[in-house]
């Protein structure tokens, strides 16, 4: 209960002075390219998988939404997930990654799909041994790192390509940055409903969310067998739990929430309202409030 007094507080706080704690994305962030393109090498191979069907690619489309566009993941011999995929892109500015903070960076999170019998089914010991086999990497390991590869270096190179893939110069980046004409009137109103109501309470930071904890349902249980963040930590008071999900690219996104279960934004916003912070909204508003969230369509970084 303490959670959700300190949360229903920053509701009103943040409610009045939110504008402050969003910021643009970066044009640009440092990474080392040579590094980063053998991270995409390896984020293109389904060797990654125990048997060679899925890359991480095949879940992270970074030429359409940096997911898979489906209700929960599909790994190996067709086995589905339990929860829906997070978008990659601009995860490197989450405070945790995974919908129940598992994994405390990219770098941590790149091992778990990997060795995740669901997911990729594969074991590093093995991986190494087959990716050994080939020359290329065989040099581009050795003049990289001057080490042989590793699990340490696997993941280095996949955290290195990630910290590629943000979308700057969204429109409301733009208006962050000045341009009062790069949103629309209607997406201004949209914007000050959605500080007003209470949403930017959870969805701030560069990623409009990713930066905290929430639960699910903060006024109004929402029926769900996933137990997020107690999952991991066993403490009662984190039952359900999540990783709040970044806005950035929302409109690309869907389904949404991580069960999957939402198909549209609008729907989706209006759960959100009902539920978390318990606010009765009309329909105009609801509707200004998604094209407010259609203006945070950043660039991406591989085109579309």
């Amino acid at each position: 209960m303490k959670k959700i007094f300190l949360l229903l507080i920053g509701l009103v706080v943040l409610g009045l002075y939110g504008s402050a704690l969003v910021s643009p994305i970066p044009s640009s962030i440092d990474y080392d390219l040579e590094k980063s393109n053998l991270g995409k090498k390896l984020f293109f191979d389904s060797r990654l998988s125990k048997d060679s069907t899925i890359s991480c690619v095949s879940c992270h489309d970074i030429y359409r939404s940096g997911d898979d566009g489906l209700k929960v993941a599909v790994g190996i011999n067709g086995k589905e997930g339990i929860v829906n995929t997070p978008t990659v892109f601009n995860a490197v500015f989450n405070f945790a990654q995974n919908w129940d903070g598992s994994a405390k960076n990219l770098k941590e999170q790149a091992k778990g799909p990997i060795t995740n019998p669901v997911e990729m089914g594969h074991n590093f010991d093995d991986l190494i041994s087959e990716l050994s086999k080939d020359k290329n990497y065989q040099e581009e390991f050795k003049k990289l790192y001057n080490k042989k590869i590793s699990k340490e270096l696997i993941l280095d190179a996949l955290f290195e390509f990630q910290k590629t893939l943000i979308t700057p110069n969204a429109p409301f980046d733009r208006y962050l940055r000045g341009d009062e004409n790069a949103i629309t009137p209607t997406q201004k109103e949209g914007y000050e409903l959605f500080k007003s109501k209470g949403c930017i309470a959870c969805h701030n930071g560069i990623n409009l969310g990713g930066q905290l904890f929430a639960k699910f349902g903060m006024v109004g249980l929402i029926d769900d067998k996933n137990l997020g963040l107690y999952n991991i930590t066993k403490d009662e008071e984190d039952k359900y739990y999540f990783k709040v999900p970044t806005l950035r690219n929302i409109s690309k996104t869907a389904p949404y929430f991580h069960t999957g279960s939402v198909d549209t934004l609008y729907e989706a916003v209006e759960i959100m309202l009902y539920y978390q912070v318990g606010r009765e909204t009309s329909e105009s508003e609801i509707e200004k409030i998604v094209e407010f969230l259609n203006s945070l369509d950043g660039e991406l970084p591989y085109g579309e």
